[in-house]
């Protein structure tokens, strides 16, 4: 399995862990904006860079 594939999984959770984290455990409600802003493209560019190998695999290039 190539081991950029896992590297964008963990990216994709990273993204969710991001998104996830409550309010209490960070300083302003503003940095949890931010890191959710963050979090969530994150899983954008990091999904579409999952789907792009998997269609270059299914095509075979």
């Amino acid at each position: 399995m190539n081991p950029l594939v896992i590297l964008y999984l963990a990216c994709v959770l990273a993204g969710i862990a991001l998104i996830k984290v409550p309010v209490s455990a960070v300083i302003t409600a503003g940095i949890a904006s931010f890191f959710s802003i963050v979090g969530g493209i994150a899983i954008i560019v990091f999904s579409l860079a999952l789907l792009y190998l998997g269609i270059k695999a299914l095509i075979g290039k």
